[in-house]
Protein backbone atom coordinates (compact mmCIF):
# COMPACT_ATOMS: atom_id res chain seq x y z
CA UNK A 1 0.00 0.00 0.00
CA UNK A 2 1.21 3.52 -0.78
CA UNK A 3 2.57 4.99 2.46
CA UNK A 4 0.67 8.28 1.98
CA UNK A 5 -2.67 6.47 1.74
CA UNK A 6 -1.74 4.30 4.72
CA UNK A 7 -1.26 7.42 6.85
CA UNK A 8 -4.60 8.82 5.68
CA UNK A 9 -6.39 5.60 6.70
CA UNK A 10 -4.72 5.62 10.13
CA UNK A 11 -5.70 9.27 10.58
CA UNK A 12 -9.35 8.59 9.67
CA UNK A 13 -9.58 5.61 12.01
CA UNK A 14 -8.02 7.47 14.92
CA UNK A 15 -10.10 10.57 14.25
CA UNK A 16 -13.30 8.54 14.21
CA UNK A 17 -12.36 6.81 17.45
CA UNK A 18 -11.83 10.11 19.29
CA UNK A 19 -14.46 12.33 17.68
CA UNK A 20 -17.09 13.67 20.06
CA UNK A 21 -20.17 15.85 19.83
CA UNK A 22 -19.28 19.52 20.34
CA UNK A 23 -20.99 19.96 23.70
CA UNK A 24 -22.03 16.71 25.28
CA UNK A 25 -18.90 14.62 24.74
CA UNK A 26 -20.99 11.79 23.31
CA UNK A 27 -19.67 9.84 20.32
CA UNK A 28 -22.77 10.63 18.25
CA UNK A 29 -23.98 13.96 16.87
CA UNK A 30 -26.93 15.69 18.50
CA UNK A 31 -28.39 19.16 18.83
CA UNK A 32 -29.48 21.13 21.86
CA UNK A 33 -32.77 20.62 23.62
CA UNK A 34 -35.26 23.48 23.32
CA UNK A 35 -35.97 25.01 26.75
CA UNK A 36 -38.90 27.28 27.66
CA UNK A 37 -41.04 28.09 30.68
CA UNK A 38 -44.51 28.87 29.32
CA UNK A 39 -45.23 26.19 26.75
CA UNK A 40 -43.76 23.80 24.21
CA UNK A 41 -44.78 22.16 20.93
CA UNK A 42 -42.86 19.44 19.08
CA UNK A 43 -44.05 18.11 15.72
CA UNK A 44 -42.57 16.64 12.55
CA UNK A 45 -43.30 19.76 10.45
CA UNK A 46 -42.02 23.30 11.17
CA UNK A 47 -45.24 25.07 10.18
CA UNK A 48 -47.37 22.72 12.29
CA UNK A 49 -45.11 23.43 15.28
CA UNK A 50 -45.57 27.17 14.75
CA UNK A 51 -49.35 26.80 14.50
CA UNK A 52 -49.43 24.91 17.81
CA UNK A 53 -47.20 27.50 19.44
CA UNK A 54 -49.39 30.36 18.15
CA UNK A 55 -52.44 28.68 19.71
CA UNK A 56 -50.64 28.60 23.07
CA UNK A 57 -49.67 32.27 22.74
CA UNK A 58 -53.31 33.16 21.97
CA UNK A 59 -54.32 31.67 25.34
CA UNK A 60 -55.18 28.16 24.20
CA UNK A 61 -54.10 25.16 26.23
CA UNK A 62 -52.02 22.11 25.28
CA UNK A 63 -55.10 20.24 24.03
CA UNK A 64 -56.08 23.13 21.73
CA UNK A 65 -52.50 23.31 20.43
CA UNK A 66 -52.35 19.56 19.82
CA UNK A 67 -55.60 19.55 17.84
CA UNK A 68 -54.55 22.58 15.77
CA UNK A 69 -51.13 21.07 15.03
CA UNK A 70 -52.69 17.74 14.07
CA UNK A 71 -55.11 19.48 11.71
CA UNK A 72 -52.12 21.17 10.08
CA UNK A 73 -50.16 17.94 9.72
CA UNK A 74 -53.02 16.36 7.78
CA UNK A 75 -52.50 19.05 5.15
CA UNK A 76 -48.73 19.44 5.33
CA UNK A 77 -47.73 15.81 5.89
CA UNK A 78 -50.39 13.83 3.99
CA UNK A 79 -47.91 11.00 3.51
CA UNK A 80 -48.37 10.02 7.16
CA UNK A 81 -51.75 11.14 8.42
CA UNK A 82 -54.98 12.98 7.76
CA UNK A 83 -58.69 13.06 8.51
CA UNK A 84 -59.11 9.69 6.83
CA UNK A 85 -57.11 8.00 9.61
CA UNK A 86 -57.15 7.13 13.32
CA UNK A 87 -55.89 8.78 16.49
CA UNK A 88 -54.61 7.83 19.96
CA UNK A 89 -53.85 10.29 22.76
CA UNK A 90 -52.55 10.36 26.33
CA UNK A 91 -53.23 13.59 28.25
CA UNK A 92 -51.84 14.80 31.55
CA UNK A 93 -54.55 17.01 33.04
CA UNK A 94 -53.09 19.49 35.51
CA UNK A 95 -56.41 20.08 37.29
CA UNK A 96 -57.07 16.48 38.27
CA UNK A 97 -53.37 15.53 38.23
CA UNK A 98 -53.96 12.32 36.31
CA UNK A 99 -53.57 10.77 32.87
CA UNK A 100 -56.43 10.21 30.42
CA UNK A 101 -56.37 8.04 27.32
CA UNK A 102 -58.40 8.34 24.12
CA UNK A 103 -58.73 5.53 21.58
CA UNK A 104 -60.05 7.09 18.38
CA UNK A 105 -59.49 4.08 16.13
CA UNK A 106 -62.32 3.03 13.86
CA UNK A 107 -63.74 -0.48 13.29
CA UNK A 108 -64.23 -2.56 10.18
CA UNK A 109 -67.52 -2.03 8.34
CA UNK A 110 -70.36 -4.04 9.91
CA UNK A 111 -71.15 -5.93 6.70
CA UNK A 112 -67.64 -7.15 5.89
CA UNK A 113 -66.65 -10.73 6.77
CA UNK A 114 -63.95 -13.33 6.35
CA UNK A 115 -66.36 -15.34 4.19
CA UNK A 116 -66.30 -12.62 1.53
CA UNK A 117 -62.53 -12.99 1.16
CA UNK A 118 -62.70 -16.79 1.08
CA UNK A 119 -65.44 -16.72 -1.57
CA UNK A 120 -63.29 -14.41 -3.70
CA UNK A 121 -60.15 -16.55 -3.27
CA UNK A 122 -58.31 -13.87 -1.31
CA UNK A 123 -55.83 -15.25 1.24
CA UNK A 124 -55.13 -11.84 2.81
CA UNK A 125 -56.74 -8.43 2.98
CA UNK A 126 -55.29 -6.24 0.21
CA UNK A 127 -52.99 -3.36 1.15
CA UNK A 128 -54.81 -0.84 -1.02
CA UNK A 129 -58.23 -0.20 -2.51
CA UNK A 130 -61.66 -0.19 -0.81
CA UNK A 131 -61.44 -3.49 1.11
CA UNK A 132 -58.96 -2.48 3.86
CA UNK A 133 -60.79 0.81 4.57
CA UNK A 134 -62.00 1.12 8.17
CA UNK A 135 -64.02 3.91 9.80
CA UNK A 136 -61.79 7.01 10.19
CA UNK A 137 -61.67 7.99 13.85
CA UNK A 138 -59.61 11.17 13.96
CA UNK A 139 -62.39 13.77 13.54
CA UNK A 140 -64.47 12.32 16.37
CA UNK A 141 -61.23 12.12 18.36
CA UNK A 142 -60.70 15.88 17.96
CA UNK A 143 -64.30 16.53 19.03
CA UNK A 144 -64.01 14.30 22.11
CA UNK A 145 -60.71 15.96 23.11
CA UNK A 146 -62.07 19.45 22.65
CA UNK A 147 -65.38 18.80 24.42
CA UNK A 148 -63.60 17.49 27.51
CA UNK A 149 -60.41 19.56 27.70
CA UNK A 150 -60.41 22.33 25.06
CA UNK A 151 -60.51 26.02 25.98
CA UNK A 152 -60.64 27.89 22.66
CA UNK A 153 -63.51 27.86 20.18
CA UNK A 154 -63.36 24.70 18.06
CA UNK A 155 -63.55 26.72 14.81
CA UNK A 156 -60.49 28.79 15.72
CA UNK A 157 -58.29 25.69 15.76
CA UNK A 158 -58.93 25.17 12.03
CA UNK A 159 -58.27 28.71 10.80
CA UNK A 160 -54.47 28.52 10.33
CA UNK A 161 -54.61 25.29 8.34
CA UNK A 162 -57.54 26.40 6.22
CA UNK A 163 -55.54 29.54 5.35
CA UNK A 164 -52.47 27.48 4.37
CA UNK A 165 -54.65 25.10 2.34
CA UNK A 166 -56.12 28.02 0.36
CA UNK A 167 -52.99 30.19 0.01
CA UNK A 168 -50.44 27.41 -0.30
CA UNK A 169 -47.26 26.36 1.54
CA UNK A 170 -43.90 24.92 0.36
CA UNK A 171 -43.35 21.17 0.33
CA UNK A 172 -40.52 20.09 2.66
CA UNK A 173 -37.72 17.69 1.76
CA UNK A 174 -38.91 14.57 3.56
CA UNK A 175 -42.51 15.00 2.42
CA UNK A 176 -41.38 15.54 -1.18
CA UNK A 177 -39.56 12.20 -1.05
CA UNK A 178 -42.60 10.29 0.22
CA UNK A 179 -45.02 12.15 -2.05
CA UNK A 180 -42.99 11.04 -5.05
CA UNK A 181 -43.27 7.39 -3.94
CA UNK A 182 -47.00 7.77 -3.27
CA UNK A 183 -47.63 9.54 -6.57
CA UNK A 184 -46.05 6.70 -8.52
CA UNK A 185 -48.19 4.22 -6.58
CA UNK A 186 -51.54 6.03 -6.59
CA UNK A 187 -51.48 8.17 -9.76
CA UNK A 188 -54.07 5.96 -11.45
CA UNK A 189 -56.37 5.75 -8.43
CA UNK A 190 -59.53 7.89 -8.66
CA UNK A 191 -59.16 11.53 -7.60
CA UNK A 192 -55.52 11.24 -6.46
CA UNK A 193 -54.07 13.45 -9.19
CA UNK A 194 -56.74 16.10 -8.60
CA UNK A 195 -55.38 16.64 -5.10
CA UNK A 196 -51.65 15.79 -5.01
CA UNK A 197 -50.50 16.03 -8.62
CA UNK A 198 -51.42 19.57 -9.76
CA UNK A 199 -50.98 20.01 -13.50
CA UNK A 200 -50.36 16.26 -13.64
CA UNK A 201 -46.92 16.68 -12.05
CA UNK A 202 -45.35 15.13 -8.94
CA UNK A 203 -44.81 17.72 -6.20
CA UNK A 204 -41.16 18.49 -5.49
CA UNK A 205 -39.25 20.03 -2.60
CA UNK A 206 -40.02 23.76 -2.44
CA UNK A 207 -43.15 23.59 -4.61
CA UNK A 208 -46.04 25.71 -3.35
CA UNK A 209 -48.96 23.37 -2.68
CA UNK A 210 -52.63 24.25 -2.25
CA UNK A 211 -55.47 21.89 -1.30
CA UNK A 212 -58.70 23.81 -1.82
CA UNK A 213 -60.78 20.63 -1.47
CA UNK A 214 -59.37 19.99 2.01
CA UNK A 215 -59.81 23.65 2.96
CA UNK A 216 -63.53 23.36 2.22
CA UNK A 217 -63.80 20.04 4.09
CA UNK A 218 -62.01 21.42 7.16
CA UNK A 219 -64.19 24.51 7.16
CA UNK A 220 -67.30 22.33 7.15
CA UNK A 221 -65.95 20.18 10.02
CA UNK A 222 -65.00 23.29 12.01
CA UNK A 223 -68.62 24.48 11.86
CA UNK A 224 -70.44 21.17 12.35
CA UNK A 225 -67.93 19.23 14.48
CA UNK A 226 -68.64 15.52 13.88
CA UNK A 227 -72.07 16.11 12.32
CA UNK A 228 -71.22 16.48 8.63
CA UNK A 229 -68.29 14.06 8.67
CA UNK A 230 -70.16 11.17 10.30
CA UNK A 231 -73.83 11.93 9.73
CA UNK A 232 -74.19 14.45 6.91
CA UNK A 233 -72.85 15.50 3.51
CA UNK A 234 -69.26 14.31 3.91
CA UNK A 235 -70.39 10.94 5.28
CA UNK A 236 -72.65 10.40 2.27
CA UNK A 237 -69.80 11.17 -0.15
CA UNK A 238 -67.39 8.80 1.65
CA UNK A 239 -69.77 5.85 1.86
CA UNK A 240 -71.11 6.28 -1.69
CA UNK A 241 -67.58 6.45 -3.10
CA UNK A 242 -66.35 3.35 -1.24
CA UNK A 243 -69.39 1.33 -2.28
CA UNK A 244 -68.87 2.41 -5.91
CA UNK A 245 -65.29 1.13 -5.63
CA UNK A 246 -66.47 -2.25 -4.34
CA UNK A 247 -66.00 -1.70 -0.61
CA UNK A 248 -68.26 -2.04 2.43
CA UNK A 249 -68.03 1.22 4.43
CA UNK A 250 -71.60 2.52 4.88
CA UNK A 251 -73.30 5.62 6.22
CA UNK A 252 -74.45 3.55 9.21
CA UNK A 253 -70.83 2.63 10.00
CA UNK A 254 -69.97 6.33 10.16
CA UNK A 255 -73.09 7.38 12.08
CA UNK A 256 -72.51 4.73 14.76
CA UNK A 257 -68.85 5.51 15.37
CA UNK A 258 -67.65 7.11 18.62
CA UNK A 259 -64.11 7.39 19.97
CA UNK A 260 -63.60 5.84 23.41
CA UNK A 261 -61.98 7.12 26.60
CA UNK A 262 -59.69 4.42 28.02
CA UNK A 263 -57.47 4.02 31.07
CA UNK A 264 -53.74 4.16 30.30
CA UNK A 265 -51.72 1.23 31.69
CA UNK A 266 -48.22 1.33 33.15
CA UNK A 267 -45.23 -0.55 34.40
CA UNK A 268 -42.49 0.81 36.62
CA UNK A 269 -38.98 0.83 35.15
CA UNK A 270 -36.25 1.55 37.70
CA UNK A 271 -38.45 4.02 39.61
CA UNK A 272 -40.19 5.63 36.63
CA UNK A 273 -43.76 4.78 35.59
CA UNK A 274 -43.98 4.27 31.82
CA UNK A 275 -47.51 4.64 30.44
CA UNK A 276 -49.08 3.24 27.28
CA UNK A 277 -52.63 2.66 26.02
CA UNK A 278 -54.11 -0.85 26.16
CA UNK A 279 -54.91 -2.94 23.03
CA UNK A 280 -56.12 -2.82 20.28
CA UNK A 281 -52.80 -0.96 20.08
CA UNK A 282 -49.34 -2.44 20.60
CA UNK A 283 -48.20 -0.11 23.39
CA UNK A 284 -47.91 -2.77 26.08
CA UNK A 285 -45.19 -4.47 23.99
CA UNK A 286 -42.89 -1.62 25.05
CA UNK A 287 -43.75 -2.33 28.70
CA UNK A 288 -43.07 -6.04 28.22
CA UNK A 289 -39.66 -5.30 26.68
CA UNK A 290 -38.76 -2.98 29.56
CA UNK A 291 -39.93 -5.48 32.20
CA UNK A 292 -37.65 -8.14 30.73
CA UNK A 293 -34.64 -5.83 30.34
CA UNK A 294 -35.03 -4.45 33.87
CA UNK A 295 -33.58 -7.76 35.06
CA UNK A 296 -30.23 -6.93 33.43
CA UNK A 297 -27.64 -4.27 34.20
CA UNK A 298 -28.10 -2.37 30.95
CA UNK A 299 -25.94 0.54 32.05
CA UNK A 300 -23.04 -1.81 32.74
CA UNK A 301 -23.46 -3.42 29.31
CA UNK A 302 -23.07 -0.04 27.59
CA UNK A 303 -24.97 1.58 24.74
CA UNK A 304 -22.85 0.64 21.72
CA UNK A 305 -22.19 -3.00 22.61
CA UNK A 306 -23.18 -6.28 21.05
CA UNK A 307 -24.22 -7.55 24.50
CA UNK A 308 -26.84 -4.81 24.87
CA UNK A 309 -28.10 -5.17 21.29
CA UNK A 310 -28.42 -8.96 21.69
CA UNK A 311 -30.41 -8.76 24.91
CA UNK A 312 -32.63 -5.99 23.56
CA UNK A 313 -33.46 -7.98 20.43
CA UNK A 314 -34.21 -11.14 22.42
CA UNK A 315 -36.56 -9.24 24.75
CA UNK A 316 -38.29 -7.76 21.72
CA UNK A 317 -38.80 -11.21 20.19
CA UNK A 318 -40.54 -12.42 23.35
CA UNK A 319 -42.82 -9.39 23.56
CA UNK A 320 -43.76 -9.56 19.88
CA UNK A 321 -44.65 -13.24 20.11
CA UNK A 322 -47.26 -12.26 22.70
CA UNK A 323 -48.26 -9.30 20.55
CA UNK A 324 -49.06 -11.62 17.65
CA UNK A 325 -51.17 -13.98 19.74
CA UNK A 326 -52.98 -11.79 22.25
CA UNK A 327 -53.19 -8.13 21.13
CA UNK A 328 -56.59 -7.34 19.59
CA UNK A 329 -59.79 -5.39 20.20
CA UNK A 330 -60.65 -6.07 23.88
CA UNK A 331 -64.37 -5.79 23.09
CA UNK A 332 -64.04 -9.07 21.19
CA UNK A 333 -61.32 -10.78 23.26
CA UNK A 334 -60.60 -11.25 26.93
CA UNK A 335 -57.01 -9.96 27.20
CA UNK A 336 -55.24 -10.32 30.54
CA UNK A 337 -53.21 -7.12 30.26
CA UNK A 338 -52.24 -7.10 33.92
CA UNK A 339 -50.56 -10.48 33.54
CA UNK A 340 -48.81 -9.59 30.28
CA UNK A 341 -47.19 -6.51 31.84
CA UNK A 342 -46.50 -8.05 35.26
CA UNK A 343 -42.99 -8.41 36.66
CA UNK A 344 -43.62 -12.07 37.48
CA UNK A 345 -44.49 -12.86 33.87
CA UNK A 346 -41.39 -10.97 32.65
CA UNK A 347 -39.15 -13.01 34.95
CA UNK A 348 -40.49 -16.26 33.49
CA UNK A 349 -40.15 -15.02 29.91
CA UNK A 350 -36.59 -13.77 30.49
CA UNK A 351 -35.52 -17.30 31.38
CA UNK A 352 -35.78 -18.11 27.66
CA UNK A 353 -32.98 -15.65 26.82
CA UNK A 354 -29.50 -17.08 26.34
CA UNK A 355 -26.58 -14.73 26.94
CA UNK A 356 -24.71 -16.27 24.01
CA UNK A 357 -27.21 -17.52 21.44
CA UNK A 358 -30.06 -15.89 19.47
CA UNK A 359 -33.53 -17.44 19.51
CA UNK A 360 -34.55 -18.73 16.08
CA UNK A 361 -38.25 -19.06 16.87
CA UNK A 362 -40.39 -17.83 19.73
CA UNK A 363 -43.74 -19.00 21.03
CA UNK A 364 -46.13 -16.72 22.89
CA UNK A 365 -46.23 -17.11 26.64
CA UNK A 366 -48.94 -19.17 28.30
CA UNK A 367 -51.23 -16.93 30.32
CA UNK A 368 -52.91 -18.24 33.41
CA UNK A 369 -56.75 -18.16 33.52
CA UNK A 370 -46.08 1.28 7.85
CA UNK A 371 -46.16 5.83 8.37
CA UNK A 372 -47.51 8.08 11.02
CA UNK A 373 -47.11 11.46 12.68
CA UNK A 374 -46.45 12.06 16.35
CA UNK A 375 -46.71 15.36 18.20
CA UNK A 376 -46.60 16.54 21.77
CA UNK A 377 -47.61 19.81 23.43
CA UNK A 378 -47.45 21.41 26.87
CA UNK A 379 -48.87 24.65 28.28
CA UNK A 380 -48.29 27.15 31.09
CA UNK A 381 -50.99 25.47 33.17
CA UNK A 382 -49.09 22.16 33.33
CA UNK A 383 -51.20 20.20 30.82
CA UNK A 384 -49.29 17.88 28.47
CA UNK A 385 -50.49 15.96 25.40
CA UNK A 386 -48.98 12.90 23.73
CA UNK A 387 -50.75 12.40 20.37
CA UNK A 388 -50.18 10.03 17.47
CA UNK A 389 -52.14 9.82 14.22
CA UNK A 390 -51.87 7.78 11.04
CA UNK A 391 -53.47 6.59 7.81
CA UNK A 392 -51.31 3.41 7.77
CA UNK A 393 -48.92 2.53 4.93
CA UNK A 394 -48.06 6.18 4.51
CA UNK A 395 -50.91 7.91 2.71
CA UNK A 396 -53.37 5.06 3.21
CA UNK A 397 -55.63 3.01 0.96
CA UNK A 398 -55.45 5.07 -2.24
CA UNK A 399 -59.16 5.78 -1.83
CA UNK A 400 -59.70 9.54 -2.22
CA UNK A 401 -63.39 10.54 -1.98
CA UNK A 402 -64.25 13.10 -4.67
CA UNK A 403 -63.76 16.81 -3.89
CA UNK A 404 -62.88 16.28 -0.21
CA UNK A 405 -59.07 16.51 -0.38
CA UNK A 406 -58.03 13.54 1.77
CA UNK A 407 -57.34 9.81 1.55
CA UNK A 408 -58.96 7.08 3.65
CA UNK A 409 -56.86 4.74 5.78
CA UNK A 410 -56.18 1.06 5.04
CA UNK A 411 -55.84 -0.11 8.63
CA UNK A 412 -58.11 -3.10 7.95
CA UNK A 413 -55.18 -4.81 6.25
CA UNK A 414 -53.95 -5.72 9.72
CA UNK A 415 -56.86 -8.07 10.41
CA UNK A 416 -56.27 -11.82 10.22
CA UNK A 417 -58.45 -13.99 7.96
CA UNK A 418 -58.02 -16.88 10.40
CA UNK A 419 -61.34 -17.11 12.27
CA UNK A 420 -59.68 -18.51 15.41
CA UNK A 421 -57.11 -15.72 15.67
CA UNK A 422 -57.59 -13.02 18.34
CA UNK A 423 -57.23 -10.37 15.63
CA UNK A 424 -59.61 -12.05 13.17
CA UNK A 425 -61.72 -9.87 10.89
CA UNK A 426 -65.25 -9.29 12.23
CA UNK A 427 -67.60 -6.51 11.15
CA UNK A 428 -67.63 -3.73 13.76
CA UNK A 429 -64.33 -4.86 15.30
CA UNK A 430 -61.29 -2.57 15.56
CA UNK A 431 -58.10 -3.96 13.97
CA UNK A 432 -54.79 -4.42 15.74
CA UNK A 433 -53.14 -1.01 15.72
CA UNK A 434 -49.47 -0.03 15.45
CA UNK A 435 -49.66 3.66 16.49
CA UNK A 436 -48.99 4.32 20.16
CA UNK A 437 -48.44 7.47 22.28
CA UNK A 438 -46.38 7.23 25.48
CA UNK A 439 -45.86 9.07 28.75
CA UNK A 440 -43.52 8.82 31.75
CA UNK A 441 -44.35 9.94 35.27
CA UNK A 442 -42.10 10.10 38.33
CA UNK A 443 -43.60 10.07 41.84
CA UNK A 444 -47.06 10.61 40.30
CA UNK A 445 -45.90 13.80 38.55
CA UNK A 446 -45.56 14.35 34.79
CA UNK A 447 -42.04 13.81 33.49
CA UNK A 448 -41.90 13.06 29.73
CA UNK A 449 -44.51 13.03 26.98
CA UNK A 450 -43.08 11.22 23.95
CA UNK A 451 -43.67 9.02 20.95
CA UNK A 452 -41.89 7.52 17.96
CA UNK A 453 -43.72 7.02 14.67
CA UNK A 454 -42.98 4.00 12.49
CA UNK A 455 -45.10 0.82 12.48
CA UNK A 456 -43.57 -2.12 14.33
CA UNK A 457 -40.59 0.08 15.21
CA UNK A 458 -42.65 1.96 17.77
CA UNK A 459 -42.63 -0.29 20.87
CA UNK A 460 -38.95 -1.06 20.24
CA UNK A 461 -38.16 2.64 19.98
CA UNK A 462 -40.31 3.49 23.02
CA UNK A 463 -38.29 1.04 25.09
CA UNK A 464 -35.01 2.44 23.73
CA UNK A 465 -36.02 6.04 24.54
CA UNK A 466 -36.77 5.03 28.15
CA UNK A 467 -33.49 3.10 28.40
CA UNK A 468 -31.54 5.99 26.86
CA UNK A 469 -33.00 8.44 29.37
CA UNK A 470 -32.82 6.27 32.48
CA UNK A 471 -30.00 3.74 32.01
CA UNK A 472 -27.66 5.75 29.80
CA UNK A 473 -28.52 9.18 31.27
CA UNK A 474 -28.87 10.89 27.89
CA UNK A 475 -30.71 14.18 27.61
CA UNK A 476 -34.08 14.42 25.87
CA UNK A 477 -32.67 15.27 22.42
CA UNK A 478 -29.80 12.78 22.63
CA UNK A 479 -32.23 10.02 23.64
CA UNK A 480 -33.89 10.40 20.23
CA UNK A 481 -30.81 11.18 18.13
CA UNK A 482 -28.70 8.20 19.18
CA UNK A 483 -28.65 5.31 16.70
CA UNK A 484 -31.52 2.83 17.03
CA UNK A 485 -31.96 -0.92 16.98
CA UNK A 486 -34.90 -2.32 15.00
CA UNK A 487 -35.56 -6.05 14.77
CA UNK A 488 -37.76 -7.20 11.88
CA UNK A 489 -39.27 -10.58 11.06
CA UNK A 490 -41.08 -11.13 14.34
CA UNK A 491 -44.51 -12.65 14.70
CA UNK A 492 -47.19 -10.47 13.13
CA UNK A 493 -50.88 -10.01 14.01
CA UNK A 494 -51.91 -11.50 10.64
CA UNK A 495 -50.72 -15.05 11.38
CA UNK A 496 -47.18 -14.62 10.04
CA UNK A 497 -44.62 -16.09 12.44
CA UNK A 498 -40.98 -15.29 13.02
CA UNK A 499 -38.84 -17.41 10.72
CA UNK A 500 -35.23 -18.27 11.48
CA UNK A 501 -34.75 -15.49 14.01
CA UNK A 502 -35.62 -12.46 11.91
CA UNK A 503 -33.18 -9.62 11.16
CA UNK A 504 -31.34 -7.09 13.33
CA UNK A 505 -31.18 -3.66 11.68
CA UNK A 506 -28.72 -1.18 13.18
CA UNK A 507 -28.46 2.48 12.33
CA UNK A 508 -25.11 3.68 11.06
CA UNK A 509 -23.82 4.96 14.40
CA UNK A 510 -23.15 1.45 15.71
CA UNK A 511 -19.51 0.33 15.30
CA UNK A 512 -19.06 -2.15 12.46
CA UNK A 513 -17.58 -4.80 14.75
CA UNK A 514 -20.99 -5.19 16.42
CA UNK A 515 -22.38 -6.66 13.18
CA UNK A 516 -19.68 -9.31 13.31
CA UNK A 517 -20.27 -9.96 17.02
CA UNK A 518 -24.01 -10.36 16.53
CA UNK A 519 -23.44 -12.99 13.86
CA UNK A 520 -21.54 -15.05 16.43
CA UNK A 521 -24.71 -15.02 18.57
CA UNK A 522 -26.60 -16.38 15.57
CA UNK A 523 -28.33 -13.14 14.57
CA UNK A 524 -28.88 -12.21 10.94
CA UNK A 525 -28.12 -8.62 9.97
CA UNK A 526 -30.71 -6.71 7.94
CA UNK A 527 -30.27 -3.57 5.89
CA UNK A 528 -33.82 -2.25 5.47
CA UNK A 529 -34.17 1.51 4.99
CA UNK A 530 -36.66 3.88 6.57
CA UNK A 531 -37.20 1.70 9.64
CA UNK A 532 -36.00 3.92 12.41
CA UNK A 533 -39.03 6.12 13.02
CA UNK A 534 -39.59 9.74 14.03
CA UNK A 535 -39.39 11.03 17.61
CA UNK A 536 -40.82 14.05 19.44
CA UNK A 537 -40.75 14.65 23.19
CA UNK A 538 -41.37 17.18 25.94
CA UNK A 539 -39.93 16.90 29.44
CA UNK A 540 -41.06 18.83 32.52
CA UNK A 541 -38.18 19.33 34.93
CA UNK A 542 -38.07 21.79 37.85
CA UNK A 543 -40.95 23.77 36.38
CA UNK A 544 -39.28 24.17 32.97
CA UNK A 545 -40.16 22.46 29.68
CA UNK A 546 -37.50 20.78 27.56
CA UNK A 547 -38.40 19.96 23.95
CA UNK A 548 -36.84 17.53 21.48
CA UNK A 549 -37.60 16.71 17.86
CA UNK A 550 -36.53 13.99 15.46
CA UNK A 551 -33.36 14.87 13.56
CA UNK A 552 -34.36 12.32 10.89
CA UNK A 553 -37.46 14.37 9.94
CA UNK A 554 -38.31 17.95 8.92
CA UNK A 555 -39.79 19.18 12.17
CA UNK A 556 -38.63 20.87 15.33
CA UNK A 557 -39.58 21.73 18.89
CA UNK A 558 -40.38 25.32 19.86
CA UNK A 559 -41.35 27.02 23.09
CA UNK A 560 -42.04 30.41 24.58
Amino acid sequence: MNFKYYLIIIFLISSNASAFDRVTGEVFASRSEVIAANGMVATSHPLATQIGLDILKQGGNAIDAAIAANIALGLMEPTGNGIGGDLFVIIWDAKTEKLYGLNASGPAPENISIDYFKQNNLTKIPSYGPLPVTVPGVVDGWVKLHNRFGSMEFQELFVPTITYARDGFPITETIAYYLELSSKKFKDYPNFKNVWMPNNKILKKGDLFKNIYLANTLEEISKTKRKSFYEGRIAKIISSFIKDQGGFLSEADLVNYHAEWVEPVSSNYRGYDVWELPPNGQGIAALQILNILEQYDIKEMGLFTSEYVHHFVEAKKLAFADRAKYYADPKFNNIDISQLISKEYAIERAKLISSSEAMKSVDAGILKDGDTIYLTTADKYGNMVSLIQSNYRGMGSGMVPPNLGFMLQDRGELFSLNKTHANSLIGGKRPFHTIIPAFITKDNKPFVSFGVMGGGTQPQAHAQIVINLIDFDLNLQEAGDVSRIVHTGSSEPTDEVMFDGGYVNLESGFPLHIHKDLKTYGHKIGNEKGLFGGYQAIMLKNGVYYGASESRKDGHAAGY
